[in-house]
C-alpha cells in the first residue's frame, strides 16, 4: 500500500530529529563520565590543598583558587604557554593512539615508551650515519625508519602473544627496559658527542622540522599578517602529523574491515574465532601498528625540538608513554576523546611549574589529579551513582529486569500453552465419554 505524501513528509523531519536527539544523548553519555572524573579529581585535589595549606579557612580556599588559576594560566593562559602545551599534546596523541589500538583487540600496551625510544634512536642513527643527505630525503627516511623500528618492537609483543600466549603486560615491560638500556648504550657509545657526556650531537640541520610560527611566516606570512617574534612559539609542524594520525586512527577503526575485526576480537574473542577471524594475525598487525605510532612520537620530538639531540636516561624518566594509558582510557579509545584527553594531560604537565611558582603547590598535585581521574574512570563512579539515584530523578538509570518485547513474547507463549492445554484436556474428556 502506498504511503501518503503528507505522511512521508512528516516522517522525514521526525526521523531526522530523532536521529539527532539519539546522537546527542549518546555524545552526552560518552562525555559525562570523563567530565565527572575530572571534576571529582579537581575536588579531591582541592581537598588535599586545603588540608596541607597553612592559615585560616579563607586563606586556604584562596590557595586552592590560586593553584588552579596558575595551573590553567601556565598551560593555556597565552599563546606562548599554549605552544609549550601543544608540544606535549602531539606526543601524547601519537602514544595514546598506540595504547588505544591495543585496547581494541583486548591487549594492554604498556610498552609505548619503549617503542617511542627505539623510534627516536632509529631516526637519530639514520641522521648521524648519513649526514650528507638532503632534507627532502633525510626527513622522510627518518620518519619511515622510526615507524618501522616501533612496528618491529610492538610486533614482537603481538607475535609472542599469538604464538606462545605470553602476556603482553610482562613482555611490554621487559621490552621497555631493553629499549631504554639499548638506547643508552648507543648514546654513550657509538654516537656520543665529542667532549660531552651522556648525550649525542645534534642531528643535521636539514633533518629538523620547523616550528609552526616560522613555517607560517615563510609561507602564508608573505600574503597574510606575519607572526611577530616567531621564535618564542616552539611547537613544531609535527603537531599536524599528530592530528593526521587521529584521522587515520578513526578511519582504520571505523571504516575498514580490519577495524571491525579488531572490535570483534576485543569484545568477544570466542565469537571472533567462531566467525573465522584470524585472531593471531590481527593481534600481530595491531601491535605492529601501535608500535609504529609510538615510534613516530619519538622521531618527531627529536626532529622538532631543540637541541635536536638524544640524552641518556631520558627515555626511562619520560612519562609520555605511560601518560598515554590515561589518555586512551579517559578518551574512551575515540579520536575526539583522545584529543581532549591529551589537551588535559598536556596542560596539567605544562602548567604544574607555574602552579608551584605562584601558589607554592608541589607539582606532585598533578600526579594526584591524574591518578584520581584514572581511578574514577576505572571504578565507574558515575554509573554507580546514577543507578543509586531515585527513579524520579531525570538522570537516574535503573536496570530493567525484563525487556518489554521479551515480556510480550513470553506472555504470548504462555497464552498459547494455556490454550493448548485446555484443548488437550477437552479432547481427553471426549475420548473417555466415547
Amino acid at each position: 500500500m502506498a504511503v501518503p505524501t503528507d505522511v512521508r513528509r512528516e516522517a522525514g523531519p521526525r526521523s531526522l530529529v530523532s536521529g539527532l536527539s539519539r546522537r546527542l544523548r549518546s555524545f552526552g553519555a560518552a562525555l559525562g563520565r570523563p567530565l565527572f572524573a575530572i571534576l571529582l579529581a579537581m575536588i579531591a585535589g582541592g581537598i588535599v590543598i586545603f588540608a596541607t595549606s597553612q592559615g585560616g579557612a579563607d586563606e586556604r580556599f584562596f590557595t586552592i583558587l590560586n593553584a588552579y588559576q596558575s595551573l590553567f594560566t601556565g598551560s593555556f593562559g597565552d599563546m606562548q604557554s599554549l605552544s609549550y602545551t601543544l608540544i606535549r599534546v602531539g606526543a601524547l596523541i601519537l602514544t595514546g593512539i598506540s595504547v588505544a589500538l591495543a585496547f581494541r583487540v583486548g591487549l594492554f600496551n604498556i610498552g609505548a615508551q619503549g617503542q617511542l625510544a627505539v623510534g627516536a634512536m632509529t631516526a637519530g642513527i639514520i641522521a648521524f650515519t648519513m649526514p650528507g643527505l638532503p632534507g627532502f630525503v633525510m626527513i622522510p627516511l627518518m620518519i619511515v625508519g622510526s615507524a618501522l623500528a616501533g612496528a618491529i618492537w610492538g610486533g614482537i609483543v603481538g607475535l609472542l602473544k599469538a604464538w606462545r600466549g605470553a602476556h603482553e603486560v610482562v613482555t611490554t615491560i621487559m621490552l621497555n627496559w631493553i629499549a631504554f638500556y639499548l638506547c643508552d648504550y648507543f648514546i654513550n657509545g657509538p654516537f656520543k658527542a665529542p667532549q660531552q657526556a651522556n648525550q649525542t650531537s645534534s642531528i643535521p640541520l636539514q633533518g629538523t622540522l620547523p616550528s609552526i610560527s616560522l613555517f607560517y611566516n615563510n609561507t602564508l606570512g608573505h600574503f597574510l599578517p606575519a607572526i611577530p617574534q616567531p621564535d618564542q612559539y616552539l611547537v613544531d609542524v609535527s603537531f599536524f602529523f599528530a592530528l593526521l594520525g587521529l584521522v587515520i586512527y578513526w578511519f582504520i577503526t571505523r571504516r575498514t574491515t580490519f577495524g571491525y575485526e579488531m572490535r570483534v576480537i576485543g569484545q568477544n574473542i570466542g565469537a571472533a574465532r567462531y566467525a573465522g577471524i584470524r585472531i593471531g594475525r590481527n593481534m600481530v598487525v595491531t601491535m605492529a601498528l601501535a608500535g609504529a605510532f609510538a615510534g613516530l612520537a619519538g622521531s618527531f620530538h627529536l626532529m622538532g625540538q631543540f637541541p635536536y639531540q638524544l640524552i641518556g636516561t631520558t627515555f626511562s624518566t619520560d612519562p609520555t608513554g605511560f601518560d598515554a594509558i590515561g589518555v586512551s582510557l579517559l578518551g574512551n579509545n575515540t579520536a575526539t576523546g583522545m584529543l581532549l584527553a591529551s589537551l588535559l594531560f598536556g596542560g596539567l604537565r605544562q602548567g604544574s611549574t607555574q602552579m608551584q611558582l605562584n601558589a607554592n603547590i608541589p607539582v606532585d598535585l598533578v600526579f594526584i589529579i591524574q591518578a584520581l581521574v584514572l581511578f574514577s574512570i576505572a571504578s565507574e563512579f558515575l554509573p554507580a551513582i546514577l543507578r543509586a539515584l531515585p527513579a524520579w530523578v531525570p538522570f537516574s538509570r535503573k536496570p530493567a529486569l525484563a525487556v518489554t518485547g521479551s515480556t510480550t513474547v513470553a506472555k504470548q507463549n504462555g497464552d498459547s500453552a494455556e490454550k493448548e492445554g485446555v484443548t488437550v484436556q477437552a479432547r481427553s474428556q471426549q475420548g473417555e465419554e466415547s
